[in-house]
Order: structure tokens, then sequence, then C-alpha cells
């Protein structure tokens, strides 16, 4: 069996603390390990790390192997997509990667997961994954059902019927409901929500591409650097329209573990700890004569006064309030900010990189201030600026600086002075992160105004 990890999505359910740069799945949200960390550590217990495949885009290749490390499973492999064309095609090509590049045979299953769902019980769940396996050696599709227990509408749905083996065949899925068809949904109890998570064989997989998916099967006959190279130009589909709601022998095993995907600020408060009076709260809060609330805060005091039903979510460079169970409509408001060119729908005021991580602590005409993290050992590129200078204050371990060929060591409590148009480097050499405030000053101060000369 092999793990396929889906962790390519730039979700903004979560606004504002997840966005494009930085999503959900990179989020800390009930412990000190991510969704993606604690994703991978829940198959740790049945597959080897190196059976693990993690499907992602460039632009988080360095987290993911962040999170990989903090996990110890560094070994875990990862397909970077080319372009984001959804589910079916990330499938297809992860597919292709265990044929081409692991030596899997069309009788190897496959697990396919998202990368940002909680899930506790775990024992409960490994044992599922042991019937999922054993099921879909059968030429069956395996998907993953959770009793409903509320008439959700944030969830597809799946019908079951009859009984086969340890789980129900599957008669239909539903797309998002409204509320009173929900309820409908709950009083039957022959319906599911759908978690998003597969099981089959490649082989299984293989003959339902040929049926219901020509343009991908034509890419899966491609050499795997040839499917990279097309990536691009597969159809854009989820694999539940591609192929679950059509193949006829797909069947649902009950997940009887606890499920959320935390899909919003409403599922979110749901997972959280709560005081005496329903609120859940994290940061510096006081809540006065407050009840059932979600209070997140960061930097700032925020305080509460008379709040019912009500959810507050606080960055260094937004606030949402919004009422409880609205907060699907989050989604709504990254809509407009992306149409109106704002930065924040996209980026947060911390950018990571390979070396480490900047956050804008503050700007204005001719003038920014960031804070600069490089990790141990950490080496940025040798760059120039044509419309600014530099002024760096280490606050945190020793920085070696490269500037006009001159190498120069700077201290704690120490700083030094980088001209316009000098070319130019920071290096960590040490054994802990380095920390500098740097203050750039010019008649331009964009993140554009960098001339590389290396990498």
């Amino acid at each position: 069996m092999k793990i396929v990890i889906l962790a390519g999505g730039g979700g903004t359910r979560l606004f504002p603390l997840s966005r494009t740069c930085f999503p959900k799945q990179f989020l800390k949200v009930n412990n000190d390990k991510s969704l993606l960390a604690q994703t991978v550590m829940r198959f740790l217990p049945v597959v080897q790390p190196s059976d693990i495949i993690i499907v992602t885009n460039a632009d988080y290749v360095y987290h993911v192997q962040s999170e990989l490390e903090e996990c110890n499973a560094s070994a875990a492999h990862i397909v970077l997509e080319p372009a984001a064309r959804n589910t079916a095609p990330a499938i297809a090509l992860a597919m292709k990667y265990c044929m081409e590049e692991l030596a899997c045979t069309n009788d190897e299953v496959l697990l396919v997961t998202p990368a940002d769902h909680m899930i506790k019980a775990e024992d409960l769940f490994v044992k599922a994954i042991k019937q999922a396996v054993q099921i879909a050696q059968n030429d069956k599709l395996i998907t993953f059902g959770i009793k409903p227990d509320k008439p959700e509408t944030g969830y597809g749905y799946i019908e079951t019927g009859k009984v086969y083996d340890s789980g129900y065949e599957v008669v239909s899925f539903k797309e998002k409901p409204e509320f009173l068809v929900a309820q409908q949904y709950l009083e039957k109890g022959n319906y599911f929500w759908n978690s998003g998570m597969f099981a089959f064989s490649i082989g299984f997989m293989i003959n339902e591409f040929e049926k219901y998916q020509p343009e991908i099967i034509a890419h899966l006959e491609k050499s795997y650097a040839e499917v990279l190279a097309d990536f691009s130009s597969m159809p854009n589909i989820s694999i539940d329209y591609a192929i679950a709601e059509k193949a006829t022998a797909v069947v649902t095993l009950e997940l009887p573990c606890y499920w959320n995907d935390i899909g919003s600020w409403d599922a979110m408060y749901e997972v959280l700890p709560k005081d005496d009076c329903g609120n859940a709260m994290h940061g510096d809060c006081l809540a006065i004569d407050c009840k059932n609330s979600l209070i997140l805060g960061r930097d700032r005091l925020i305080a509460g006064i008379g709040l019912d039903d009500v959810l507050l979510v606080e960055t260094d460079d937004v606030i949402v309030v919004s009422k409880k169970g609205e907060s699907q409509k989050v989604k709504e408001v990254v809509g407009e900010l992306k149409k109106r060119g704002r930065k924040e729908a996209t980026e947060h005021t911390t950018a990571y990189r390979p070396w480490g991580s900047v956050t804008t602590l503050g700007e204005g005409p001719r003038y920014k201030m960031k804070k600069i993290r490089v990790q141990p050992k950490g080496v940025l590129s040798m760059q120039m600026h044509y419309h600014r200078s530099e002024h760096w204050i280490v606050i945190a371990g020793t920085a070696k600086v490269t500037i006009d060929g001159k190498e120069t060591w700077v201290h704690e409590n120490e700083s030094i002075f980088v001209p316009q148009t000098t070319k130019h480097r920071l290096e960590n050499p040490g054994q802990i992160p380095l920390e500098i405030i740097e203050i750039q000053n010019g008649s331009y101060v964009g993140e554009d105004d960098i001339v590389r000369f290396d990498e």
C-alpha cells in the first residue's frame, strides 16, 4: 500500500490565518504539529515514510520538507504539480509516479487523503484503513463515510444501500445540501458525510480512467517526465466528478472515529477547548459576559463584551468578525479582496523562504522595516538593489555578511550598512537561528527591486 497525501490546495476558508501563500494544511490548529504533519503521522503505524507520496506545488515544497522533518518522515516522496488541475489529475500524477519511479504494479493499493483533516481515535482509523485495503483488492473503489450527528450543509454526502463486507454499497453522491435536505438525510439514516478519502488499486483506477476520462488516461500512457511536461493540459476536474460519481463498484466504509475537515471557522470552534461559558479563546483575550464565541488573537489584546455566538479572528494585518453559522462566506471576502487587488488575500506579513522567513514590521513612503530569520547554515542569494540601501541590526545569533566582496562578522547588538547598488549576501554559519532587523530606505522599496547573482 502507498499513501497519497494531496497537499497542493491553497484554501482560503480559514482566512485570515490560511492564505494562498500559507494554506490550511500548514496551520497548527490543535497542538504543536501542523495538520499536514498530523496526517503523515496518522499513517506511520501502517506504512513506512518511504511509502508516503505527498502531492503539492513548488510554492509549498519547503513547507512540506520542513513538516516531514518535524515528524521524522523525510524519506517520504514529494511530487510537484506543475499547475493546479484539481484532484483527478493530481491522483493520476501520483499513480504514474508510483508506477514508474517506485515500480508499483497494478495490484498496489493507493489510499488518497487530503492533508488538512483532523481525526481522533486513530486506532479505529488504522483498523478502517486495513479493511479498505482488503476490499480494494477486489476491484472496488473505497470511500470513507462519517455518520452525521447534525444536518451539516458544509459537507457532501454519500447515499448507501446494501451491506457489502464490512461496509455498504454506494447508491449515489450528493452535493452540499440545503439545511432541510441535510435534515432529511440525517433522518433517513443511510447517508454519510463524504470524508474525501479514497482507496483503490492502481489497475482498478486505470480501468476507470479508460472508461470515463480518456483525456487523463492518454496522459498516463506517456512517461512520467512527459506527464509532468503536459500536466497543465489535463482536464481541471475533481476525482468525485471524474470517477466516483460514475463508477459502479463503489463501497463506503464508516469511519467510527471523530473527523473534522475544519472547513470553516464554525468547524474550528467545534474542535477547540472551551471555557465554562462555551468560549474558545486563544491569545491575549479578555471576555466579559461572552457566550459560545470564538476569539483568536495573536499580537494584540482583544477584549470582548457581551458577545454571543460570534467568531472573531485577528492577525497582525486583518481582523475578521462573523456570526456563527455564517463563516462559510469567508471565501466571498477573499474573492472580493482579490478583485480589489489586495495583497491580504494571498499574503501574510510573514513570508517563508528555503533559508527561513521574513516578516514585515512596518512600511511607509521611502522606508520598510522587516524582521529576518535565517535558519542555521542558511544562506541568502548574492544580490543588489538599485533603489534602496539596507541597515541590518543583529538581535540574535551571528551573521556572516559579504558586501562588495568583503566578509564581515556581525554579532548581537551590532549593525552593518549595505549601500545602494552594492552586491551583498547574508549567511548564518552558526548553530542557532539568526535574527536581524532590516531597515530599508530609498526611492523605491518594492520586493521586485532585487537583482540576484546566484541562488
